[in-house]
């Protein structure tokens, strides 16, 4: 078993961390909001820490999961940063979705002082967070990777090593491209079923059955049905990602035109108060079209 710091108790991190203790390591938690940590070590057990700094004193793991670039370079580099209390050998592990930019950059500033870091952007949400099911695509050394693999394999159900530092970060770009049309497609279809008169619910029936399946399909259509958005991952995350798959998609030369329309679509939504409506949400903006 490992010493483990986690970094960031949002609605990831929290069950994350819990799942850590239950499997034996010794962890000790931070969050910016030291009420939340308490409230992890009344329900888990473990330690809690006042600093970033703090919290990875020991830790042969120091695992975040915050919010954007500027909230990771905070804990890592900033005042009473995790990487000012790391050792010479440990490994860090950020789960947040960041650009890849900034990936490379903590990646080479690790590397000056002896830290290894592995990009390890995740997807599944919150259920898979609280399920232990996360998918966790990778990149960073191999060595560093193997190390910290065990680790992560505590909350998902796969875990993989897609190349060197920022391929994690790109691979979780794909996830949101892919993700962006597959909701947009599926508010489309829901809401041309109202608009026939067709029974939504008896029409899902058959065409998740079909190539028109997906997770998207099975796990949101009843709630989209039910003009019920109050679970899963909020617009102004997903706009936040998608900004930096535009971003990216700009520096690499990729084309990008259903993803930049979706991201205007999120925007619509945004305007609405759709803020922190999860991402099936979009077929919200549709409804309010008629």
């Amino acid at each position: 078993m490992a010493k483990v710091a986690f970094l960031g108790l949002g609605v990831m991190g929290y069950p994350m961390a819990g799942h850590l203790q239950a499997a034996g390591h010794e962890v000790t938690v931070y969050n910016r909001t030291a009420t939340k940590a308490e409230a992890w070590v009344a329900q888990h057990g473990g330690a809690m820490a006042t600093t970033p700094r703090e919290a990875a004193q020991g830790a042969d793991f120091v695992m975040a999961c915050v919010g954007n670039d500027d909230d990771l370079l905070m804990v890592c580099t900033g005042e009473d940063g995790a990487f000012s209390g790391m050792s010479n050998g440990a490994t860090f592990v950020d789960h947040t979705t960041v650009s890849a930019m900034v990936t490379r950059e903590l990646y080479e500033a690790g590397q000056t002082q002896g830290i290894a870091f592995v990009d390890a952007p995740i997807s599944g949400g919150q259920a898979g967070a609280e399920n232990a099911v996360l998918s966790i695509m990778c990149g960073g050394d191999q060595a560093a990777y193997d190390a910290a693999e065990p680790v992560m394999q505590v909350y998902s159900k796969i875990c993989r090593r897609i190349g060197d530092s920022g391929a994690g970060q790109m691979t979780k770009m794909c996830n949101q491209i892919a993700i962006a049309g597959l909701v947009q497609g599926l508010s489309e279809a829901l809401h041309f079923a109202e608009k026939a008169g067709l029974d939504g619910r008896a029409v899902v029936e058959v065409i998740s059955q079909g190539a028109a399946g997906s997770w998207q399909m099975a796990n949101r259509y009843e709630t989209m049905l039910d003009d019920h958005f109050e679970h899963g991952f909020a617009v102004d995350w997903m706009r936040k990602d998608l900004g930096i798959c535009l971003d990216t998609a700009n520096e690499t030369g990729a084309s990008l035109p259903v993803t930049a329309l979706v991201d205007q679509f999120y925007k619509d939504v945004q305007k609405l108060g759709g803020g922190r409506w999860d991402t099936s949400s979009l077929i919200k903006r549709l409804r309010a079209l008629d």
